[in-house]
């Protein structure tokens, strides 16, 4: 019988009921708009709508991981939500292991993403495919679904060379070796909040070239290239490939670890955690 329960994602929604009567104080985490996924499509997408309505309306305290989500459910549901992100460390994992990967340092720009519509790998292969850069483009990442939208990602880097797929990658080091060593890591998630992907880019010093999103504006805070289509992040590809932002480079790089330096550390948020749980407690002994 917990003192406490936290629930990990809006899908979890109907154990809040029988929390309740059980008197078990209790949290749900939104984890993003579960619901504009492409992978719940149909009748997933309609429980998820249906499951983040009743996570708003039972929850005891409704935890978001951006302050964005927290003003969507403020704008939909009228709940304030307790805003706690993920964390992030600043690092400087060296380059000693991209020989086996062939890559060197500086050389390469990176995705590192599910291959999923809403996180926008097709539109960066086809922005990097029609730029003029010749660093190559390292896509790191799959899919256990959604193998049509896996067939169109390789389909619009056939036969360019200067793509290369390297699958899911799960040595932390390597990855983290990945995110330090590139010129640019290009984010296009788009329906979730904090993303870690993007804080450990950040706090590896990657640049980053993120789809034009509030969750995406607000983890940086704007210090970055935004881009809305592939259109538009082929310009900046050109840009970056021609040598002009070489100096915003270097400054994004600075201002993404300042962010997670001050933002986005580990022990704040377990800090914050231990506050919630701790208040979640004291309500149970409350008469």
């Amino acid at each position: 019988h917990p003192d406490v329960v936290l629930l990990p994602n809006a899908a979890n929604a109907p154990l809040l009921k029988p929390l309740k009567a059980a008197r078990i104080p209790t949290a749900i985490h939104l984890d993003g708009l579960e619901s504009k996924r492409e992978k719940w499509r149909g009748a997933g997408a309609k429980y998820y709508q249906w499951a983040e309505s009743a996570a708003v309306r039972w929850g005891q305290e409704v935890i978001a991981d951006a302050e964005a989500i927290a003003d969507y459910v403020a704008a939909t549901y009228g709940r304030t939500c307790v805003v706690i992100p993920y964390g992030a460390s600043v690092i400087e994992p060296g380059a000693d292991r991209l020989h086996e990967i062939d890559a060197v340092e500086s050389g390469y720009h990176l995705v590192v993403a599910r291959f999923e519509p809403e996180n926008h790998v097709l539109e960066a292969v086809h922005a990097y495919r029609s730029s003029i850069e010749t660093r190559p483009l390292l896509v790191v990442g799959s899919a256990p679904y959604s193998q049509w939208y896996v067939d169109n990602v390789r389909a619009a880097a056939a036969g360019d060379p200067r793509i290369r797929f390297l699958g899911s990658i799960y040595d932390q080091q390597l990855l983290d070796q990945l995110y330090a060593n590139a010129v640019t890591y290009i984010h296009g998630h788009s329906v979730g909040g904090t993303n870690p992907s993007l804080l450990r880019a950040m706090g590896a010093g990657a640049p980053v070239l993120g789809y034009d999103v509030e969750f995406n504006r607000e983890v940086t805070a704007e210090q970055a290239y935004f881009w809305s289509d592939a259109d538009a992040l082929t310009v900046i590809f050109d840009a970056i490939a021609a040598g002009s932002e070489n100096a915003t480079l270097a400054e994004y790089t600075r201002k993404g670890r300042e962010r997670i330096a001050a933002v986005y550390q580990w022990d704040t948020v377990t800090d914050q955690y231990e506050a919630l749980i701790q208040r979640l407690a004291d309500s149970r002994r409350r008469p």
